[in-house]
């Protein structure tokens, strides 16, 4: 039986009700008028590029221009103060408009001001490397290229920073699935030690913050051990003497005794 085709256009676009005559409220904007630095600074960049557009958004100077003016546009605000790439990243509106919303954010320390400089990027487009103007661009524009798929003419270190080399996709485009898929979930074991070892190395567990008392395997419950891989009962532990190596101490630590412990119950 064939397996039901659904459109991946947006795969992580949830189904959850909203009132459909509900709008969302867009951030204010403000005229540049009303910042004369920003003014002047927006004046300075039209003079040697076409600006497109230029507003104030929560304090920050936004500016849109041409993709191939990207280069030209922040050696020009290095020039002028801004000389600190904070980020740099992109946004996929591939469904709706059918390309990329780049953005570069810069901050000058002199000037005690943010500035946003923004363009579009069609699909399948490119854009130019901008990390010999600031180092930070490196690997900021490497993490774009892994997450959306966006790689950067001229960069000097074209190669994925977060994903195995070897990884299919980009997990930052919408058409990217939220819950991943079995090679994903299996990465990591079927990579070193193989497919048929699944079973016996178990699942991957990607949450960094999970206990399991009750496994024995990568888990030691203080004063409740037992030996490696063995089962455990819940409810059942036995307590163990807390026991060190260095039974006659060690020099500068108070040595730990059950007696002068306490546990917490529940937080303060």
């Amino acid at each position: 039986m064939m397996r039901e085709y659904k459109p991946k256009k947006n795969a992580q676009k949830q189904v959850n009700y909203k009132d459909r005559f509900y709008v969302s409220p867009k951030i204010p904007r403000e005229s540049i008028e009303s910042d004369n630095i920003y003014l002047a600074d927006v004046e300075i960049l039209r003079m040697q590029i076409k600006v497109m557009e230029s507003y104030i958004e929560r304090g920050t100077l936004v500016v849109w221009v041409e993709k191939d003016s990207i280069f030209k546009a922040l050696e020009i605000l290095k020039g002028i103060g801004y000389d600190v790439l904070s980020e740099l990243s992109a946004m996929d509106y591939l469904e709706s408009k059918g390309g990329f919303e780049i953005f570069y954010q810069l901050l000058s320390i002199q000037k005690v001001k943010r500035l946003r400089v923004k363009t579009f990027l069609k699909k399948n487009e490119r854009i130019e490397s901008v990390s010999r103007l600031f180092s930070s661009a490196n690997w900021s524009e490497r993490e774009m290229y892994d997450m959306f798929g966006i790689l950067p003419l001229n960069h000097p270190y074209p190669k994925r920073i977060i994903m195995p080399d070897d990884w299919v996709g980009h997990p930052l485009l919408k058409s990217y699935p939220l819950q991943g898929d079995e090679a994903a979930q299996w990465y990591e074991v079927d990579t070193i030690f193989g497919k048929e070892y699944r079973e016996v190395i178990g699942a991957e567990q990607r949450e960094p913050a999970r206990v399991d008392r009750y496994d024995s395997k990568r888990f030691s419950h203080l004063g409740y051990e037992v030996g490696y891989g063995q089962k455990i009962e819940k409810g059942a532990e036995k307590p163990q003497p807390i026991t060190y190596q260095e039974e006659d101490g060690v020099l500068f630590v108070k040595k730990l005794t059950p007696e002068s412990t306490k546990e917490l119950k529940e937080r303060k």
